[in-house]
């Protein structure tokens, strides 16, 4: 596998240098007809930029790269550019454009649109933001992946663009919505026990090998709901990592026999219990 990551430093951008001629370099490059997998971090004052360059640079080039099967847009450190802060695009046209695409991973959510959501081959959606947006949900949940085997979405909080509810995540378990999907990831959310609540009995869980339900504010509420669900103990593996279980729910799940992780507990902030999700801003 080749593999290239591409980023505008801090420095670099206030010389004037764009994101769009690190790409036609690469494109000119020897090693654009073998790469494989393409990272792109920061395309330069990100914060305050969207990614459309990177997209339409992407778009007119694609005839350069016909190997690329993985794409990440916004592979960002903290001190780069914070979560909340990554402007980004409608990255829809590089599902268009790119056909043997089989991975997908987007951070940062301010101004992304997925639109048309389409793909014949992506195997993997990741979408790694502080709060996603239910028009984003919308086009995924309306949208046509019948190979995906992988969906990873932080729903995040409303203060940082999460803007819906439960009606908004629910139609991304409709059955036979994803056929071939064994990970389903709803996770960084405000609302991780409803969520919890919704899954516990779903019948996409009697395809999943893992439902990943971590970093969100799940409490003693959600975990009963997958306590007493017969279709969560056939899961291969159940990720509940980052948390507000009591400890007496935790030693539960402990003794449950499952494969389930319910490490990183949390502890509520003050007597009007506010919980956080891990990642928000």
């Amino acid at each position: 596998m080749s593999e290239k990551k591409l980023a505008i430093e801090y420095d670099q951008y206030e010389n004037g240098e764009k994101i769009e001629d690190l790409l036609e370099a690469l494109a000119a490059s020897p090693d654009s007809k073998s790469l494989t997998s393409l990272i792109i971090g920061d395309w330069g004052g990100s914060y305050e930029n969207d990614s459309s360059p990177v997209v339409e640079t992407l778009v007119r080039l694609r005839g350069e790269f016909p190997a690329l099967r993985k794409l990440y847009i916004g592979d960002m450190t903290f001190e780069e550019c914070e979560v909340s802060w990554i402007n980004q695009s409608n990255l829809g046209p590089l599902l268009e454009a790119f056909p043997e695409l089989t991975s997908l991973t987007i951070k940062g959510s301010t101004g992304l649109a997925l639109d048309p959501a389409r793909h014949e081959k992506l195997e993997e959606l990741i979408i790694i933001c502080g709060g996603l947006g239910k028009d984003v949900l919308a086009s995924i949940g309306e949208g046509h992946f019948p190979k995906l085997n992988k969906l990873e979405l932080y729903l995040g909080v409303d203060n940082y663009g999460f803007d819906g509810g439960l009606q908004d995540v629910m139609p991304l378990i409709e059955p036979g919505k994803f056929p071939e999907l064994i990970y389903l990831g709803l996770k960084d959310s405000e609302i991780q026990d409803e969520i919890a609540i919704a899954v516990a009995d779903a019948p996409i869980l009697d395809q999943l090998h893992t439902l990943d339900l971590s970093m969100g504010t799940l409490s003693d509420k959600g975990a009963e709901a997958l306590l007493a669900s017969d279709r969560v103990r056939k899961l291969k593996h159940l990720d509940l990592s980052y948390h507000y279980m009591s400890d007496e729910t935790v030693e539960r799940w402990q003794a449950s026999g499952l494969s389930v992780d319910v490490s990183e507990q949390q502890e509520s902030d003050d007597e009007d219990d506010w919980r956080y999700p891990a990642l928000t801003e």
